[in-house]
């Protein structure tokens, strides 16, 4: 059986018809305007930012419209790579990872393999808030969020436990050992137009992981990372790859030398490209904003694109990220 494809999951989620038409990326994205602005990562993007603008016009903090952003994709059951209804691992467990940044304080939270909690995003940010510790993982990432009063849960869907039982059930079938899985997140930043900014990131991982695998994406640096001084940036794709070039704080370095958002996306694609294994068939993507409300978004190839939504003055948008190569 060939490994499940995330997006074919993804182009059967609710509301995927509504999502409108996608705009390809500029070159360098149009002057900022004044206000916040908001972008994230894939079609799913476009719901996040839209929350997250809500929230944070209703008077709700940076981090609060990122934790709300993200909340309503890691509550989807039809989204089935974040959150509630995530393909689980090889032994049928949901594990989730998540992390936030807040680049005013250069502080960070993050959970790793979290477990029967829906909402990792959330558990990271109180343990930015509450502890002096920056990450937290498996049972203890659990008894935390038990602690400050999070509801254990099923986190397999009908959906996603009949498409485990089909993979457990085939034989040969493919592993992180022997096969070529997918991934996808949702990763956020933001700006308040204000000069704060602020980055957070969740996922459940790619499906049939090995139990215990954690990636790029609640890796304070690479999956997320957010600076007042510079900019915010977030990664998706192939993070067992990604994680090893620190792919956020690349990003938000070249910003802080001055580099445009855009530039910067497309600086640390190259840079990946040089030594990273299937560059022009794997997915490599990544998201960036600065202080100012400019933004950027690339992926390494065009056959693995990024979709993203920008929220920019009242309305989201969604685009398509340049390819590199």
């Amino acid at each position: 059986m060939d490994a499940i494809d995330r997006r074919t999951f993804l182009a059967s989620a609710a509301g995927a018809a509504a999502i409108g038409v996608l705009e390809p990326a500029p070159a360098a994205a149009s002057s900022a305007s004044a206000g916040p602005v908001f972008i994230a990562t894939w079609d799913f993007g476009k719901t996040a930012a839209e929350r997250a603008a809500d929230v944070f016009r209703a008077g709700g903090s940076l981090l609060d419209a990122i934790e709300k952003g993200i909340n309503v994709i890691e509550d989807d059951p039809n989204i089935t790579t974040v959150g509630y209804g995530g393909l689980p691992n090889a032994e049928g467990e949901v594990e989730l990872d998540a992390g936030i940044m807040d680049g005013t304080r250069h502080r960070a939270g993050a959970v790793f393999a979290l477990h029967k909690i829906k909402n990792p995003i959330s558990v990271a940010r109180l343990v930015m808030e509450k502890t002096t510790h920056t990450q937290l993982a498996g049972e203890g990432a659990f008894r935390f969020a038990l602690e400050m009063g999070f509801q254990p849960m099923q986190l397999l869907t009908p959906q996603s436990l009949e498409a485990w039982l089909k993979w457990k059930g085939t034989p040969n079938h493919p592993t992180y050992w022997i096969g070529k899985n997918n991934h996808d997140t949702v990763g956020m930043c933001a700006t308040d137009g204000n000069g704060h900014v602020a980055a957070g990131c969740s996922t459940s991982g790619i499906a049939w992981k090995i139990p215990g695998r954690v990636a790029d994406s609640p890796l304070v640096g690479s999956g997320y990372f957010a600076e007042d001084a510079a900019g915010a940036a977030s990664a998706t794709g192939n993070g067992d790859v990604m994680s090893n070039y620190l792919t956020s704080a690349y990003i938000v370095g070249r910003m802080r030398d001055g580099m445009h958002p855009q530039a910067a996306c497309e600086d640390v694609m190259r840079y990946i490209a040089r030594s990273a294994p299937n560059v022009h068939t794997d997915m490599y993507c990544v998201i960036a904003i600065d202080p100012r409300g400019e933004v950027g978004a690339a992926s390494i190839n065009a056959k693995q694109q990024l979709t993203y939504a920008v929220w920019r003055n009242g309305s989201a948008t969604l685009m398509t990220a340049k390819a590199v190569l």
